[in-house]
């Protein structure tokens, strides 16, 4: 007997929901979760070109575009929660500085490798290639930074490079999954960036009893303090 499953692209910021939620997803329904996980772009993307998904998880101003196209059923779009930016060391490294704008950029400027998602098409990598131009110093670390397909690309490599002084910047729960690597905090006021992250059944959804039940379950109630855990902020959205 073929087992029943769910198609998903969601952006790297909810995999670690995702992850701890299948287990009680295959036990309620007796499918399998089959995800792809990375930059909210690239799985926009997929998407728009018509490869068959039953449920996307990405920004909340995303879905909403998907949903004004006909892509995503609006009665079943659901927010997830915020999710901030954040900067990150490697486990047992001294946490740096990034209290201002000041801070940030002597932390920035003293790092070995500087670690975080693709410039073009992620989310947190986005926006952290535009603070270091704000910063000004975005040529001075060129020979520094180590850009990855993902946000938790970019964590696992850095968790697995050797010696200190690497920093991190991505989506603080990219960050909270990934062992060997410890969150320093929320980048600083003017360099803050907060994404809320919404789900939605795809409109070809071949399986949408089954996606209307993982959006319930990751929006619902029931799961605000494993979101929370995961590095979600929950509130007013």
């Amino acid at each position: 007997m073929t087992t029943r499953q769910l198609r998903l692209l969601s952006g790297g910021a909810a995999h670690g929901v995702v992850e701890k939620l299948v287990p009680q997803f295959r036990d309620e329904t007796g499918a399998e979760i089959v995800g792809s996980f990375g930059p909210v772009g690239g799985m926009r993307d997929r998407l728009l070109a018509g490869e068959p998904v039953d449920l996307v998880i990405l920004t909340k101003s995303q879905i909403a575009e998907l949903a004004a196209a006909g892509r995503v059923l609006p009665a079943t779009c659901a927010d997830l929660g915020r999710v901030r930016t954040g900067v990150a060391v490697k486990q047992g490294d001294p946490m740096p500085d990034i209290s201002n704008s000041a801070a940030l950029r002597e932390t920035l400027l003293g790092a070995r490798e500087i670690y975080f998602p693709d410039p073009e098409r992620a989310t947190a990598g986005i926006h952290f290639a535009k603070a270091l131009e704000r910063l000004g110093v975005r040529e001075t670390l060129a020979p520094r930074l180590r850009p990855h397909a993902s946000g938790a690309a970019a964590m696992g490599a850095m968790s697995r490079a050797s010696g200190h002084g690497l920093l991190g910047c991505t989506q603080i729960t990219e960050i909270m999954i990934t062992p060997g690597v410890t969150l320093v905090g929320p980048l600083p006021g003017e360099f803050e960036l907060a994404t809320v992250y919404s789900a939605a059944v795809c409109a070809n959804a071949a399986e949408t009893g089954l996606a209307r039940r993982l959006v319930s379950l990751l929006a619902g109630t029931l799961t605000r303090t494993l979101r929370e855990q995961c590095g979600f902020e929950l509130g007013n959205s």
